[in-house]
């Protein structure tokens, strides 16, 4: 039962709900003016306060705002007589939970205390209950053969609870997790008799076909950016769709399917180039970078993108900037009105990628994102105060189209599977290029012939390794170390929905 604070200077007519409030069981304190309110507040913790806007002495719009920064996460009701909307406004930007017409009944207060004390746990039992519904519903579709655009539909059904039940009990996290564990395992199976496929016969657009089918036909007839937010997850785009939607009408919001390995090197120049990795190296030699060469692997993205308009008979005006910091950030913004000269505007921004990556490699980062919801929890705040944020308003107020996508995604790791190669085996955590490669073989998707997945090798005898579902790969030496410091970090590179299925969006400024 709750504690209140109700100030009203006519709290003596408001007794009969005074009296039906204790004998729901809640605690009331009764005061007759702003100040006594305010007194109070500092003497004492309230769950709710109750607070006449119309009071002698000092308002209850003044009452309201030395409450909020003596204890700034209280639930304040505002009642009042008036219905102007000025004093609705002052109230609401004061920050009040909720407001209360005079005459009130004692239903009425007592639903704005269920509402504003119990809301939040009567909406976490309700997603619990409607995904227990859904949770058959998704188990035996997974058991149906799906196609790609069946699959694209699961992992959205599933990141849709997965948001859902966020913050719900852990028990109903749990059993979500497991049934995504579950379709991971089938996902890679499905990925596994299939890619090999896609690339050779027909199947569902990848990187490599985006440019041509996704963007360019936008191209053809609007000035338009495109912004490449490398490594962002589907569940990462809905948890900063709302704030674009303030912005943007919502054209497009499809998922695509990133090519192996779903690492930068490999899916950002497939995007730009319109090439399968080993037509860019064939077609390319000096600007194909191995994965043992000197150097960027991506530092000739311009020259692709010009390629590929030009292969597709687009001749525009265009610019090409890859952000990768906030000084960066700052200079583009600055830059803008050079860019509205543009007909087309591409901008990587680096930055998802390197906080997945700091989450590995940093403590405090660890610390700040230490699980799925913490990781979506720092992409928010980060895009709330970036220049890309900064970015898109700008493109909003000059009423252009902007398309929004990525190159992978990225997938918490928590099961090491040991592999052996020589010294020339690439060092990343979720695919492995080398020679003699020795591995488990039920944890990985083997391409024993690169040139059948279009992927370039650096040797006659290179085979690629694609790690399954949430494993990461570990060699034997200092094993236990390795696995301790790397379980639980967020890698890409090999097959899951997380890394495979990315988003593509198209916006139109409102």
């Amino acid at each position: 039962m709750a504690k209140i604070l109700w100030a009203d200077d006519e709290i003596e007519l408001l007794l009969p709900h005074v009296l039906f409030l204790k004998n729901k069981g809640h605690e009331v304190i009764t005061v007759q003016s702003g100040d006594e309110a305010v007194d109070k507040v500092k003497e004492n913790d309230y769950e709710i306060i109750f607070l006449d806007e119309n009071m002698p002495g000092i308002s209850g719009l003044d009452t309201l705002e030395l409450i909020k920064a003596e204890k700034p996460s209280v639930p304040i009701i505002m009642i009042t007589k008036s219905e102007e909307e000025e004093i609705m406004d002052e109230a609401i930007g004061g920050r009040i939970s909720d407001y209360l017409i005079k005459p009130v009944n004692p239903n009425q207060i007592l639903l704005a205390i269920k509402k504003n004390l119990e809301g939040k746990r009567l909406v976490n039992e309700k997603a619990s209950s409607n995904y227990q519904q859904k949770f058959r519903e998704i188990s035996l579709d997974l058991q149906n053969r799906l196609d790609a655009d069946e699959w694209v539909d699961i992992y959205k059904r599933i990141v849709y609870w997965e948001l859902q039940l966020d913050k719900t009990d852990q028990s109903m996290q749990d059993i979500l997790q497991m049934q995504k564990n579950e379709a991971n395992q089938i996902f890679s199976k499905f990925v596994e008799k299939n890619y090999l496929n896609w690339l050779n016969i027909e199947g569902p657009l990848m990187s490599h076909q985006l440019l041509k089918h996704k963007v360019f036909p936008n191209v053809r007839n609007n000035k338009t950016f495109l912004i490449i937010i490398d490594n962002l997850r589907y569940d990462q785009w809905l948890i900063i769709r709302p704030l674009l939607s303030e912005m943007f009408t919502i054209k497009t919001e499809d998922l695509y399917y990133s090519i192996l390995p779903t690492a930068t090197q490999y899916a950002r120049n497939s995007i730009f180039s319109g090439m399968l990795p080993s037509e860019i190296k064939r077609k390319f030699p000096s600007k194909w970078k191995d994965e043992n060469d000197e150097g960027s692997k991506n530092q000739f993205e311009e020259d692709f993108l010009l390629y590929n308009l030009q292969k597709n008979g687009l001749n525009l005006k265009t610019s090409y900037n890859k952000i990768s910091n906030l000084s960066a950030g700052k200079k583009i913004l600055n830059n803008f009105n050079n860019l509205l000269q543009n007909d087309f505007n591409v901008i990587v921004y680096n930055f998802v990628d390197m906080l997945s990556h700091a989450r590995t490699d940093m403590e405090v980062i660890r610390e700040l994102a230490d699980d799925e919801s913490a990781y979506r929890s720092l992409t928010l705040s980060w895009f709330k105060h970036s220049a890309l944020y900064e970015m898109f308003q700008l493109i909003a107020e000059n009423n252009l189209d902007v398309m929004i996508t990525t190159d992978h995604g990225t997938i918490k790791v928590n099961e090491p599977s040991k592999v052996i190669g020589d010294r020339n085996t690439n060092a990343n955590l979720r695919y492995k290029q080398g020679r003699n490669l020795n591995y488990k073989a039920k944890d990985v998707l083997a391409i024993k012939n690169p040139d059948e997945a279009f992927l370039p090798k650096s040797n006659i005898s290179s085979s690629y390794i694609f790690a399954k579902e949430s494993k990461f790969f570990v060699y034997p030496n200092n094993y236990n170390h390795y696995v301790n410091y790397y379980k639980d970090t967020f890698q890409h590179g090999g097959i899951s929905m997380e890394e495979i299925l990315i988003p593509f969006i198209s916006l139109k400024a409102k």
